[in-house]
This record gives structure tokens, C-alpha cells and sequence, in this order.
């Protein structure tokens, strides 16, 4: 298979050795290889020219996303290689596994799809064991293969298709991913997930207070997209909205007032407990678990996007990992 008609654009910012082996992973394997860092302060930048990849220094003084970052990728691949007919973006803390670029080119050129637009893997933990927040992530990569809604940082995707669309949306803080999904959907291309390891990923959490902040971004992300896209027929993620806000803010917040009136209600709390075990029945309890947790945070991150454009300001959630 011809693996040189794939670009890759890598983005990151202070990712250590990661990136190394990210971007190793991939030199060989393609025409052109553009590396997007936004400050790092850890010799990313000279590491990256050392192995003859391109790279991009964003203006941190301008409004930072992942998709900005993705963009300005996307646009220097092409002024590099205009024929160019596939683009891999991928995270700099992930690394390729080997025979992934025959497997996703295949898809595209012989795999009897019509509009195929994007094509993604298994992106799997590199540590999933290291910590319970790693375990959980490992846990949420998985998508079953077949034709899909969304795809996440990771995947290969058509040159024309994302000319089409005119890239992700720079002005997202977070949610890029499924925003250009949804656009790709309804302008009747197609968003493909295959059974094939694609990366390995370092989530590297090891406390509460990251897995916190991470969890805020997705319920910013959850709103955000949701209030893009509310207009259109396939109402995407109102239902994601709704579970955050009922079991993350509504549900706790009234339980707490009804017990004010009246301390018989206090018990009402072991709807939460009752729902771990629900859940646990049919995916574990280390899931079950962070799957109920995480609701609250999440509902954080709603309240911060509303707020914020109450007031006209944007969130300074600038993690991308």
C-alpha cells in the first residue's frame, strides 16, 4: 500500500518524551509530517525539526484551540503537498502502531464505501493500569466498528471531505471532533471505525484534580456543540445534556432542598448508589462508578460555557489531551 499519500499533522505542547515517539512513529510513513505546538517550553520544537519534520509555532498571543491548532496543520500540509490526498491528525501523546496506514488507506480505496470522509481505529492506553483514571479512559476509547457518529483526535481523513467543510471550527474550545462529524454527516459523507489498534495513548492522570479538569472540558464541550448544532432535526447531544444536567445539578440540587424542608428525604441520595450498581451490572464498577462521578463536574463545565457567553467571554480551557 502507498502510505506516501498521507500527511500527518501532530499537535501538542510540552509533551516530553511522548512526542518523540509520536513523531517517530510516523516519519517513515508519510509525504510530509507537520508538528503544531502551541508554547512548549521542553525542546519540543527543536526535536521536531531535528528529524526533518515541518513545524508550525502558534501566535499564543491569538485566542488558542485544538482546532486552530489543527487547522493551521491541515493548511501548511497542503502548501507543502498541494496533491495530497489523505490527512492523519493525531495528538503528540499518542504513538502509531505499526500496519495502521496500510489498514485505514484500504478502507478508502478498496473497501466498497461510497462517501467515506474519515476512518479511525482503536486508540488504546499505554499504562491503562497506572491509575484508575487511565483505566477509565482506556474504557471510553473503545467505539464498536462500523459506520459511526464521530471520531476523536485521531483519524485519517479525506483531503476533499475536509475541504469541504472548511476544517474544524477554530472558535470551539473543545468538541471539535464531533462538530466536524456532525457537518460531515449531514452534507452525506460518512465517518467509518474499523477493529484495528490505530495509537497508543499516555492519558497520564494521576489525580483527582486532573481528572476533574478534564471532566469539566467534556460538559463544556457537551453544551457548546449541542447549542451549535440545536436547530437541526438529529438534535445532537441534547440527550448527553439532559443526563448531565438531571444527575450532575437538577436531581442533587433538589434533594438537598427537599431535605432542608424535611430530613425524610435525605435517603433519596441512594438514587445514586442504585445507579452505580445499574450500571455496574453490565460494565463494571470501576466504570460504573466514574460514569455516575462524573456527571457533577461535567455540569460544572455546562454552567461555565453558559456563563460565559451570558457574559461574552470564552472559557480559558485551553488542554487538548
Amino acid at each position: 500500500m502507498n502510505t506516501k499519500k498521507i500527511g500527518v499533522v501532530v499537535i501538542g505542547r510540552n509533551e516530553g518524551e511522548r512526542l518523540k515517539r509520536c513523531l517517530n512513529s510516523v516519519v517513515a510513513s508519510a509525504s510530509v509530517v507537520v508538528y503544531v505546538d502551541s508554547g512548549s517550553s521542553d525542546g519540543s520544537v527543536a526535536f521536531a525539526e531535528s528529524i526533518g519534520v515541518n513545524v508550525v509555532a502558534l501566535n499564543m498571543a491569538l485566542p488558542f484551540t485544538a482546532a486552530r491548532a489543527r487547522n493551521e496543520g491541515f493548511h501548511t500540509l497542503l502548501s507543502i503537498y498541494p496533491e495530497l490526498n489523505y490527512v492523519q491528525f493525531v495528538d503528540g501523546d499518542c504513538e502509531f502502531i505499526e500496519g495502521w496506514f496500510d489498514v485505514a488507506l484500504a478502507e478508502f480505496s478498496g473497501g466498497g464505501h461510497e462517501n467515506l470522509a474519515v476512518v479511525f481505529g482503536l486508540r488504546k492506553e499505554r499504562f491503562p493500569d497506572a491509575s484508575v483514571y487511565n483505566f477509565q479512559a482506556d474504557r471510553d476509547w473503545r467505539i464498536p466498528e462500523g459506520y459511526t457518529a464521530t471520531c476523536g483526535g485521531d483519524a485519517l481523513m479525506s483531503v476533499q471531505a475536509l475541504k469541504e467543510m472548511s476544517g474544524y471550527d477554530a472558535s470551539l474550545i473543545a468538541g471539535e471532533e464531533p462538530d466536524l462529524c456532525v457537518r460531515l454527516r449531514r452534507s452525506g459523507w460518512k465517518i467509518l471505525s474499523i477493529a484495528k489498534d490505530m495509537t497508543w495513548h499516555d492519558s497520564d492522570i494521576h489525580s483527582v484534580y486532573q481528572w476533574y479538569k478534564r471532566a469539566i472540558r467534556t460538559g463544556h464541550a457537551f453544551a457548546e456543540v449541542y447549542w451549535k448544532h440545536r436547530k437541526f432535526p438529529e438534535h445532537y447531544w441534547r440527550r448527553h445534556n439532559l443526563r448531565i444536567l438531571g444527575w450532575g445539578a437538577v436531581l442533587p440540587v433538589l434533594i438537598v432542598l427537599l431535605s432542608v424542608v424535611n430530613i425524610t428525604f435525605v435517603p433519596l441520595f441512594l438514587v445514586y448508589p442504585l445507579q452505580i450498581a445499574r450500571i455496574a451490572k453490565h460494565e463494571g464498577w470501576a466504570y460504573a462508578y466514574f460514569c455516575v462521578l462524573v456527571k457533577f463536574p461535567q455540569a460544572v463545565g455546562q454552567f461555565k460555557y453558559v456563563l460565559n457567553s451570558l457574559l461574552g467571554n470564552k472559557s480559558k480551557i485551553i488542554e487538548y489531551k
